[in-house]
């Protein structure tokens, strides 16, 4: 080889060095180590001992080198216990070697944002010498939190958000409430709108002009939302702790009387197959949390314990019949002894499944009884004051919180613009106040079916504990346990999990779209609220609305009562937010202008056909100032206005 040759090796293999070198060290600087005096206080998504952290040693030789958990981009630590008598280890996260010449000994703080990834991460602990050391290092691993991002970050078009804020919009220019929504994706809160005024009417239905504004901290009446992070949350933690079982029976928490006090009401819907007082009690002996969470208990959909004036037998209200389940002055104890222990069942357990708030009345009831606490409480210090959420209570009015802090409801009690009445009826606005009625006058306004009111942030925040288990270095549940509970009911009754309900095959798209993943699950409430969590995505969408903060149009007998003007909006449809939000995924730099064009002219045209339909039903033409025809006019605006729109 000439001198010549030789020397362009030596520089090549001295530049090859170089590049070693600084590769080495970019990606150690990825990886920030600290030493720090203890170890941080908490419940874990793990606790890692290694060599041999399963425990036992087989001839699975690999495993016992690398355990695997769930975390995110942009975020994420370790901490590492490492014994006196540890003269080295090799560590790898996601296959990235981790200097560990400064982690000996002591306990260390490990960054790993840098290189963590979306979904399951990889520690390698491995060549720890000495060799025959037990429980020489001890790692402990947080779950993600939730961080502040962008929807480029995750992936996501901004398009379909500037669509479904120009639909709100234009639904609250033309008369509708306000509305909220927050999206989390891969750990990131990456999109967060508020719309509309807290109280947009007068309690005679005129618009109320230049009122208090919505923000992003509003809270909103939750109503059936409650169920799944009040009661859900409560025994999926519950179960965690082994305090409770879904094969619990109810008697053996509550005692005998919750059967045996059980009165005779001869329900129409039995028809000739009434099975009998004795019969009755014997079910309502074998009801378990399982039966209850499921809504398969065989209760009414409520028991209307506040209204005097409503026929049990036939479940309608009735001004001329008094109900012989009404509680005069009631308060929560008194509505579980002389309501719902009373109230007999309408169909043997487990062979149905009828959607009751008097199941999670019940299931709040037993969770206070369990804990020794009441709900407001319990939840605050497992859930809210730990993940950092300050936006979310019962009784806000009595937590901290004002009027305008809060979505207004009913404009005139819970009187329907005059159509119902009953001892005690709320006749003003309802804001701050839970609007449902059995929450408000037989539970005190804290139940496990209603009355948590959040704002869609921190309600989202909450949600996300659903796709991890836990928050920061708080462990809820295992995923073992939510799976429970998420899984069908049945292969008859795959849209509904154990309280949960599922997208399944196309059975919630009317909530959670025709785009999201079978495995999808959220809830919906009465009010206007809408949570849905995928789980495929690793994504949270947490969408608010007061849609009954409107009058109601259609004042002609209580069974037009729930009229709500506000529900004939776009906006109050709720499923068409995450409709709309999945174009945007795997969208690879297209321009969906088009797409979403096509899109909001059709969804003008269906509001059209939905008139149609509804006139020639009512053999008349609705009149120009129905809310149905501005709801019409709102989408027409859109078509009109992105004609225009240079994007």
């Amino acid at each position: 080889m000439k001198k010549k040759e030789i020397i362009i090796l030596i520089a090549f293999l001295v530049l090859f060095a170089i590049v070693l070198s600084l590769s080495s060290f970019n990606v150690s600087n990825k990886v920030t180590i600290a030493k720090i005096d203890n170890m941080i206080t908490g419940t874990w998504q793990a606790e890692v001992k290694f060599p041999d952290w399963k425990g036992y040693i087989d001839d699975t030789l690999a495993m016992n080198s690398m355990y695997s958990f769930d975390g995110v981009e942009d975020q994420g630590k370790l901490y590492f216990t490492v014994a006196e008598k540890v003269e080295s280890f090799d560590l790898f996260v996601n296959n990235i070697k981790v200097n560990t010449n400064n982690i000996l000994n002591g306990i260390y703080e490990v960054d790993i944002s840098k290189i963590a990834v979306n979904g399951t991460n990889t520690i390698q602990v491995s060549n720890i010498t000495p060799t025959d050391l037990k429980e020489a290092i001890t790692v402990n691993i947080p779950y993600p939190r939730v961080i502040t991002g962008t929807l480029k970050e995750v992936g996501l078009s901004e398009e379909p958000f500037k669509l479904i804020s120009e639909i709100i919009e234009s639904d609250i220019d033309n008369g509708f409430s306000s509305a909220q929504l927050a999206v989390i994706k891969d750990g990131k809160l990456v999109y967060q709108n508020a719309w509309g005024q807290t109280n947009s009417y007068n309690k005679d239905g005129t618009k109320i002009e230049n009122g208090t504004k919505v923000t992003n901290d509003t809270l909103y009446d939750l109503a059936s939302n409650t169920k799944m992070y009040s009661v859900a949350y409560a025994i999926q933690y519950l179960m965690d702790q082994e305090k409770i079982s879904l094969d619990d029976k109810i008697v053996d928490i509550l005692g005998p009387e919750f059967a045996n006090n059980t009165i005779e009401v001869v329900f129409a819907s039995y028809g000739e197959n009434y099975p009998g007082l004795e019969k009755i009690k014997e079910w309502k002996s074998g009801l378990t949390i399982k039966n209850v969470m499921m809504h398969q208990a065989g209760f009414p959909d409520s028991g209307h314990y506040h209204n005097q004036k409503f026929d049990a037998v036939n479940q309608k209200l009735d001004l001329n019949v008094d109900n012989v389940l009404y509680i005069e002055n009631a308060n929560k104890e008194k509505t579980l002894k002389e309501g719902i222990y009373k109230t007999p069942l309408l169909y043997e357990p487990g062979t149905k499944t009828l959607y009751s708030d008097i199941d999670y009345m019940l299931l709040g009831m037993i969770i206070e009884k369990i804990t020794g606490k009441d709900l407001n409480t319990f939840l605050s210090e497992t859930f809210w004051e730990p993940m950092g959420l300050q936006n979310i209570t019962y009784r806000p009015l009595d937590n901290g919180f004002k009027k305008d802090d809060c979505a207004a409801t009913e404009l005139n009690g819970n009187t329907r613009d005059g159509l119902v009445d009953f001892p005690n009826v709320r006749k003003d606005t309802v804001q701050g106040e839970v609007h449902d009625e059995e929450c408000y006058y037989t539970m005190e306004g804290v139940s496990g079916h209603a009355g948590l009111f959040a704002n869609a942030t921190d309600l989202a925040k909450l949600a996300s504990v659903m796709l991890t288990g836990g928050y920061g270095n708080n462990k809820y549940f295992s995923k073992n346990i939510r799976d429970i509970l998420i899984a069908p009911q049945s292969s008859s009754n795959v849209n509904y999990g154990i309280g949960w309900w599922r997208e399944a095959d196309d059975k919630r798209v009317w909530y959670f779209g025709t785009q999201s993943p079978e495995s999808t699950v959220g809830h919906q409430g009465w009010t206007g609220t809408l949570t849905m969590i995928d789980f495929e995505n690793n994504m949270v969408i947490v969408f608010l609305t007061n849609s009954i903060n409107t009058a109601i149009s259609d004042k002609s007998g209580i069974e037009t009562a729930n009229s709500f003007n506000g529900n004939f909006y776009t906006t109050s449809t709720l499923g068409f937010v995450p409709q709309i939000i999945y174009t945007g995924f795997n969208n690879d730099g297209n321009n969906l202008k088009d797409a979403l064009d096509s899109l909001i002219k059709d969804m003008s045209n269906e509001k059209q056909k939905y008139i149609e339909n509804k006139e020639e039903k009512n053999g008349k033409k609705f009149d120009e100032n129905h809310a149905v025809i501005k709801a019409k006019k709102a989408l027409d605006e859109v078509v009109t206005k992105r004609k225009t729109m240079n994007y």
